[in-house]
């Protein structure tokens, strides 16, 4: 259907009403209409919706991709949480229960019944995370700290697809995405994981992974509308294409409103994305498995600065994997991924004497990567991992007055290999040792070693330890950037000899389920930085400023997460981050931000989830969250951010195993808030939000 049918789907349902759901949704995600129109669409979306509810006695019997969708419904009893298999420690498929490693596990239900509606709102409910949101469509989320505007120790996949953008080595969450319903879990791994996933892995790993197409038959379908989440709307259809193809292909759209400044006033920061895209499995008598996956997304947003930003992007991924009879495995990886940014730079003023103008800066980049990993065993003592990669990007850069990167086009080439070796020193103890070598452009080699011990004292517990060094490559705002270009005044540019951050981890962990109610996890952890990011002065002329490698100090804390199973209908879920960091500048160096600049996290974080199945098909879950105060910087000087709590509540019903009508409260504890910013009328506060969301299935 195209978009210029606008029109007659609206006359269609005014004489018929027998428009299908589906088309209406992937209409809403692919037409790039008045925000009006949208609303309208969803608003026909949702009362077709409530026509099928009726409907829904009056069919025989639900469909069988829907009885299985109504059966993924069920929580995993504790057992089979700490028996579920994870791969972002190893690299290899292991029980949750025997990863040595700081690891917490979002499931599918975990996502569902928090009422999240994108991947950030979704890694809220990892407690070894801290996500701030700064505003409608910005986000800072990390690891055991370093969570600044330009966060960028934490290496972030996506169905083995890596997200991080080499202008800051960070993450745009705002274009990371998924229909949400279609997600197997997210895997959250604080502290490095350099030895098997390479540079940037420096303070953890989020591995989000979907399900197969053969585990989302049949027809999907979400529509919804709230307070600030103004409309949205998602589709999925799967198909057995083979007897053992699958496809399934999927379109979503979202339309959020802006949020509130301190004084009050609008932030005039609202934005509206769609994305849809395909996943198609085969798996052969042979054991071979493989995926073709792509997606494809537009958003327009708008800046607090003024003006607007585009973001688009497209990806096709394959992977081809192999069991062998002696149980070794074999996997391929290949995937293009290509990002579009044109967005709006505000113009560089100083004593009202304007040093460069506003204008538009552009972004393309395009990444093609490959990857290849072998597992096997070496006698009854060795397990054995090895891989190579290689990754290509061109960036091209169409620079602004106020901002740029010289040089504009840069390509750039990553090549990695690494080497793990897990080793049975008796039934209950294991030892791993092993590291990752890469070539990059700007430093050359890098090498990220690490060693981890895992003694399993018994069935219910598990001691582990870690040791390891990880790399934060330069990136090219380290290199390359420049803050005014010329022949405009320039006062921040890239330093040329910006080498790589390093960090030495230390971790010490226990994993206890003392029965079949309560299990919990505790890590403590040291890690020492060196070579860490700073701004210094230029010699002769004072401007510009670089960026060198100046600061340096230490962080160290506690994780804590439990699971109480307090009946069979009700689960409760905590955890608890303790963080204390000492950065300053190296002896003889400088630091125009006094060693503030990657400091913006807060010392203690607690949170507290609930979820309770009601009688006759009701859901009730709230999550109740607090966060210290942190402080981040502002030209040098620390500025603060209070210490606040809140509290999301979802109430869901299901009339039929096919059908969910929910209402879902976000930050009920304050009209709005604040969780990252320097202070001032500029700061924006986050809105308390409510929806309502219905889904059915096929």
């Amino acid at each position: 259907m195209s978009c210029d049918k606008s029109d007659y789907i609206f006359e269609s349902i005014a004489r018929a009403n027998a428009v299908n759901p589906l088309v209406l949704l992937m209409h809403v995600s692919y037409c790039p209409l008045h925000p009006s129109r949208r609303h309208r669409l969803v608003a026909i979306v949702l009362l077709l919706g409530g026509a099928l509810t009726g409907a829904l006695p009056l069919r025989a019997q639900v469909t069988a991709a829907a009885a299985a969708e109504a059966r993924s419904l069920k929580k995993l009893d504790l057992d089979e949480l700490m028996a579920l298999e994870v791969t972002s420690v190893s690299k290899r498929p292991e029980k949750l229960f025997e990863a040595a490693s700081a690891i917490e596990v979002i499931t599918q239900q975990d996502i569902r019944r928090s009422g999240a509606t994108n991947i950030p709102e979704a890694l809220r409910l990892a407690p070894n995370l801290a996500v701030a949101q700064k505003g409608s469509h910005s986000w800072g989320i990390s690891a055991r700290g370093f969570n600044t505007d330009l966060a960028n120790k934490l290496l972030v996949l996506m169905d083995g697809r890596a997200v991080y953008t080499p202008l800051y080595s960070g993450v745009f969450w705002e274009r990371q995405d998924y229909l949400l319903a279609d997600l197997d879990r997210i895997e959250v791994v604080s502290g490095p994981g350099g030895t098997l996933w390479g540079a940037n892995a420096v303070n953890g790993v989020i591995n989000i992974i979907s399900k197969s197409a053969q585990d989302t038959q049949g027809l999907y379908a979400e529509a919804g509308a709230g307070n600030e989440l103004n409309a949205f709307g998602g589709a999925r259809y799967g198909t057995k294409l083979g007897a053992n193809v699958h496809l399934r292909v999927y379109g979503k759209y979202a339309d959020r409103d802006g949020g509130t400044l301190t004084n009050g006033t609008e932030a005039h920061d609202a934005w509206d994305m769609a994305q849809g895209g395909f996943r198609l499995d085969a798996t052969t008598a042979a054991e071979d498995a493989f995926t073709l996956q792509g997606d494809i997304y537009d958003s327009d947003l708008e800046v607090l600065t003024g003006g607007d930003s585009r973001q688009s992007g497209h990806n096709l991924l394959g992977r081809w994997s192999r069991v062998f009879g002696s149980g070794s495995t074999m996997a391929l990886q290949v995937y293009y991924d290509h990002t579009h940014l044109d967005g709006a730079t505000p113009a560089f003023v100083a004593n009202s004497i304007v040093l460069a103008p506003a204008g538009r800066l552009t972004d393309d980049l395009d990444t093609y990567d490959i990857d290849f990993q072998h597992t096997f065993r070496a006698g009854e003592r060795h397990q054995l991992i090895w891989g190579l990669g290689y990754r290509f990007t061109h960036d091209e850069v169409g620079n602004s007055p106020a901002l740029g990167f010289l040089p504009p086009v840069l390509e750039q080439k990553l090549y990695s290999g690494f080497l793990q070796d897990e080793i049975t020193l008796r039934d209950d103890l294991t030892f791993t040792l092993g590291t990752k070598v890469e070539h990059n452009d700007y430093t050359g080699g890098e090498w990220e070693p690490g060693l981890r011990l895992r003694w399993n004292v018994n069935d219910r517990q598990m001691l582990w330890s870690a040791v390891s060094r990880a790399v934060r490559m330069p990136s090219r705002i380290d290199r390359d950037v420049s803050q005014g270009t010329p022949p405009y005044f320039v006062l921040l540019a890239g330093g040329k000899d910006f080498q790589s951050e390093t960090v030495m981890a230390y971790e010490l962990g226990y994993r206890v389920q003392l029965n079949s109610q309560f299990t919990t996890s505790l890590t403590a952890f040291y890690n020492q930085y060196d070579d860490i990011r700073s701004t210094s002065l230029n010699a002769t002329t004072i401007f510009p400023l670089y960026f060198t490698n100046n600061v340096e100090g230490e962080t160290h804390g506690l994780e804590m997460s439990l699971v109480y199973q307090a009946a069979s209908w009700w689960r409760l879920q905590g955890g608890y981050n303790l963080l204390k960091e000492d950065l300053r500048v190296q002896a003889g160096g400088y630091d125009f931000n006094n060693a503030l600049n990657e400091t913006a996290d807060p010392r203690n974080q607690l949170s507290l989830r609930s979820t309770m199945d009601l009688p006759h098909g009701w859901e009730f879950d709230v999550a109740w969250r607090w966060v210290d105060e942190l402080t981040i910087n502002n030209s040098g000087v620390a500025a603060s951010v209070p210490s606040y709590a809140e509290l999301d509540v979802r109430v869901a019903w299901h009339p039929d195993p096919a059908l969910e009508l929910s209402v879902t409260g976000r930050n009920l504890l304050h009209d709005h808030h604040v969780e990252y910013g320097i202070p001032g009328p500029g700061r924006e506060q986050i809105d308390r939000s409510v929806y309502g969301k219905i889904t059915w299935h096929f």
